[in-house]
């Protein structure tokens, strides 16, 4: 009934729908239930370590016979740059003195580990069905590791020249993601696009997603602002055989996002979004909350990823306790409405709306004939 099944094919999954990893918003109990639904589970390692990655492993396996997608972050560490760090610093010194915090004690290290040797002993230990990357890929000999255990490896893409260096370097299948997505860009060969410097200048999924399809031979997954059924049947029609899904996913209960999130998710559709580097020091989409205002949108002085985290998160501790969500980084796509679907049902009723657009369609093509 789907005009395209490659990726069920390739994935062994019954429904052409990716349920996004998103790191620290969510844990193995909605990538079970999308799993149960039919989409591909996936798994977030970047803030997780490794015999945490094994546990939600081992939980999603005794609750679903299905496959499993572990997603890494492939980011290369920046040499430590301590003016920059400094100059951070001291335009987030007014906030520490206001929350009555020490501007000048240390913080602690910002937790996301880049796909490494590590990492790759795992993948090979616990063999997942698929393996996402995101910012990239890891080096030719991991990344051979990785393939050598069976697992399909899938990669982000945020330009078309990305999705075609993917496709040369041995994915499987690429995700297009436009700038409509919720969370962090996945770019990165553009060291602009990296730092947030030029942002304006990348595509949404519906310009993207065409050229893409037209420039690889691989399936393409898209992703950003594909939010129900219409969104899924009109990447489907612009040469997509699969879609990701992420924003959507943050309103079911499985999701391990703060209430203060929530709240802020529910309080609107899309339209106060932007895309900020003060949270990470790469660009993601967020909903504008005092520190983008204020510091950003998107800062020059915000240290290279993960670093900028690190000062922020005494500021977004005491915030967050007095019920202020202005510090915190609340990851959101351009398209989002308020549901109290599980993943499970929300699942089904993404592929129940898709399918009547695409069999509607496909009605009416019959009847021209």
């Amino acid at each position: 009934m789907w005009p395209d099944r490659r990726i069920q094919d390739l994935f062994g999954i019954a429904l052409p729908i990716v349920q996004a990893p998103m790191a620290g918003a969510h844990k193995a109990e909605l990538a079970i239930a999308a799993a149960r639904a039919g989409a591909l589970g996936s798994l977030p390692c970047a803030m997780l370590s490794p015999q945490q990655a094994r546990e939600q492993v081992a939980q999603f396996r005794a609750a679903v016979g299905a496959p499993v997608n572990l997603n890494f972050f492939c980011h290369r560490s920046a040499a430590p740059d301590r003016a920059r760090e400094a100059a951070w610093r001291a335009r987030l010194r007014p906030y520490y003195l206001e929350f009555g915090l020490d501007p000048d004690a240390a913080s602690a290290a910002a937790a996301r580990a880049p796909f490494d040797d590590t990492w790759c002993a795992l993948v090979e230990e616990l063999r997942p069905q698929v393996v996402s990357f995101h910012f990239g890929l890891p080096e030719p000999a991991l990344l051979a590791r990785v393939r050598a255990t069976g697992a399909r490896a899938i990669g982000s893409a945020t330009t078309v020249a990305e999705a075609v260096w993917l496709e040369r370097n041995g994915c499987d299948a690429v995700i297009a993601q436009g700038n409509e997505a919720g969370g962090h860009r996945g770019v990165f060969l553009d060291d602009e696009f990296s730092n947030g410097e030029d942002v304006s200048r990348q595509a949404g999924l519906f310009a993207l997603l065409p050229r893409v399809a037209d420039a690889v031979k691989v399936p393409v997954i898209a992703a950003g602002g594909v939010f129900d059924g219409r969104g899924i049947a009109a990447a489907f029609a612009l040469g997509a055989a699969a879609v990701q899904v992420g924003t959507a996913y943050l309103f079911c209960a499985e999701a391990t996002i703060a209430p203060l999130h929530r709240r802020a998710l529910a309080a609107g559709e899309g339209d106060d979004t932007a895309l900020t580097n003060v949270f990470s020091g790469r660009p993601a989409r967020g909903i504008v909350n005092r520190a983008m205002r204020e510091v950003g949108p998107l800062s020059p002085l915000a240290p290279a990823f993960p670093g900028a985290g690190a000062a922020l998160a005494p500021l977004r501790g005491q915030a967050e306790a007095a019920g202020d969500d202005g510090f915190m980084s609340l990851w959101s796509g351009q398209a989002r409405r308020a549901h109290a679907l599980g993943a499970f049902e929300l699942t089904r009723e993404l592929a129940r709306q898709a399918l009547d657009l695409i069999d509607r369609a496909g009605e009416r093509d019959l009847e021209r004939d």
